[in-house]
């Protein structure tokens, strides 16, 4: 199966979680995150023969960010066809763009019926990952013990932390407070007076449903964002029969939709002026839903469509324009026990606070607990040259690290499982270069990593997102463009779809002298593609 020593547990992997006896568990793999990213990568492993490997997960299911987001209305805004694995259809979506609960349901029972749910460990964080350079491992240390692992796979995902907003006071209110992410359905908002803080994707789904039983609903805005149509519909029967039953059906219904989202891409990383359709849909939505020209301003964007995320809505406008409902766009200046101040001095009772203000994108938390070869974290590394990865997925200084959902491989257009499942075939070739050529580490190099980067901002000044005329997640405290891909999805899954061996630094097998591992009294000879990674 692999060309590296490694232990086995007496039972596999799925024996014990070990750690109790502060016994250091070996394993080929560890992935962490249990979400679209860790799942796949979880099931290719698999496949590929590559079956000594541990998932561990800090929540208590498999499902990410699907797991998490539980807040009223909670739905995808990318059709479900093409929001799902390739090597997984689904026949039976009850709608075009699915909600929380169906797309939980769905990777629950592709984790289920894909047969690794017996690698998976629940309920687990990691608390600090270390690199051994002389024994080109990864020690991980988590909440339930020590592991050991050849390669190190990160897909915690860019959408993992909430992020809280910095207001005055807020830590002091004495209501109910919680994040869109971390929704508390034992609150009752029935006839309350609740406030929501932002109006992003999860806003204006959280919204519309917090009107219709809130007694009075402030909304708060800093940007307004633009909202076209959705145009989402129920499947019938007879059609989710076909789908079921007639070959290559479901395919044709996601290669339709594939190909319709990357028309979009022209708009976003060439021309803003060719998403003037767009613009004008999302116009008359404003129009439709809102009669009041006062309200109708405060909601109209002064940005080109697209440097933020285009979201998709058809009833948040009537319900900011509801009777219980207030649209705020002065500064929030403070929050007290009971209230939101705002700049103007105006002070809003209130019961409830919801926060619907993001996520730690540009900063990821996890990459503070990931320490590389030259004894730096990751975040040390990202916070002196920039967020940055090679092909969004290697790192130098970080040998057999993987980071699926990188830097620069988000998307404004279409469906990040796309992404992921490019990610996956891209480690599953390193994985296979290793093993043939009896590599014990890799990295890329610091040239190559510069190259790609270098050549990607370059691009990324031609976009909408740094010419359309706002500020937004996307971009890093110093202006860059760290989070999304700038070309086509084809085009990155084409850069990922072979691994590039002469851009990386490469080692063979190192002296063993862990004596708990197999062969610790060989010495592997060193072998170089590039340079050695302890260079």
């Amino acid at each position: 199966m692999t060309s590296y020593p490694t232990t086995q547990a007496p039972d596999g992997v799925g024996a014990d979680a070990g750690a109790a006896d502060g016994t250091v568990r070996h394993v080929d793999h560890l992935v962490v995150g249990a979400g679209f990213a860790g799942l796949c990568a979880a099931i290719k492993l698999d496949e590929d023969g590559e079956r000594d490997f541990v998932v561990i997960e800090k929540g208590d299911d498999v499902g990410g960010t699907w797991r998490d987001n539980t807040y009223p209305g909670a739905a995808c805004d990318v059709p479900s066809q093409l929001y799902s694995f390739s090597f997984a259809p689904n026949p039976d979506w009850s709608m075009s763009f699915s909600q929380q609960p169906e797309i939980q349901a769905y990777l629950q029972r592709v984790a289920r019926e894909s047969g690794v749910l017996d690698r998976f460990r629940f309920g687990t964080t990691v608390e600090q990952a270390t690199w051994d350079d002389a024994a080109a491992r990864w020690t991980v240390r988590t909440s339930a013990g020590t592991w050991s692992a050849r390669t190190l796979v990160a897909g915690a995902g860019g959408l993992s932390e909430p992020r809280l907003p910095d207001v005055e006071g807020i830590e002091g209110f004495t209501g109910e407070l919680f994040h869109s992410a971390r929704w508390n359905h034992d609150v009752d908002l029935t006839g309350k007076r609740v406030a929501v803080i932002g109006t992003g994707a999860s806003a204006i789904q959280i919204v519309p449903e917090v009107q219709k039983v809130a007694g009075r609903l402030d909304v708060y805005q800093r940007t307004a964002p633009w909202v076209i149509p959705r145009n989402d519909r129920h499947y019938s029967a007879l059609e989710r029969a076909a789908l079921r039953r007639v070959p290559g059906l479901q395919k044709l219904y996601r290669t339709a939709i594939y190909w319709g989202r990357e028309s979009y891409v022209p708009a976003f990383t060439v021309e803003p002026k060719i998403a003037l359709p767009a613009k004008k849909a999302a116009q008359l939505n404003i129009a439709r839903g809102i009669s009041d020209p006062a309200l109708r301003a405060k909601v109209t964007p002064h940005f080109e469509i697209g440097c933020k995320r285009i979201l998709i809505s058809n009833t948040y406008y009537p319900a900011l324009a509801a009777d219980n409902v207030d649209l705020v766009t002065d500064r929030i200046a403070r929050v007290t026990p009971t209230s939101v101040v705002t700049a103007d001095g105006t002070e809003r009772e209130i019961d409830v606070l919801i926060v619907a203000t993001g996520f730690y994108t540009t900063e990821l938390p996890f990459t503070e607990h990931v320490v590389g070869r030259r004894g730096r974290s990751l975040a040390e590394r990202w916070r002196e040259s920039g967020m940055a990865a090679y092909k969004g997925t290697t790192i130098p200084e970080f040998p057999n690290l993987f980071m699926l959902v990188g830097p620069n491989t988000g998307l404004g257009h279409s469906s990040m499982v796309f992404m992921i499942e490019s990610q996956v075939q891209y480690l599953r070739e390193a994985l296979r270069t290793m093993r043939v050529n009896r590599y014990a580490a890799l990295e890329p190099t610091e040239d190559a990593n510069r190259r790609w980067n270098d050549a990607l901002q370059r691009r990324m000044r031609r976009t909408v997102w740094h010419r359309g005329g706002c500020s937004s997640w996307y971009l890093d405290e110093h202006g860059r463009n760290t989070t999304l891909w700038p070309r086509t999805t084809f085009g990155f899954r084409a850069a990922l779809r072979a691994f590039d061996t002469a851009a990386y630094a490469v080692r063979g097998a190192p002296r063993r002298t862990d004596p708990s591992l197999p062969g610790s009294a060989v010495a592997a000879p060193t072998q170089n593609s590039r340079e050695d990674v302890s260079a």
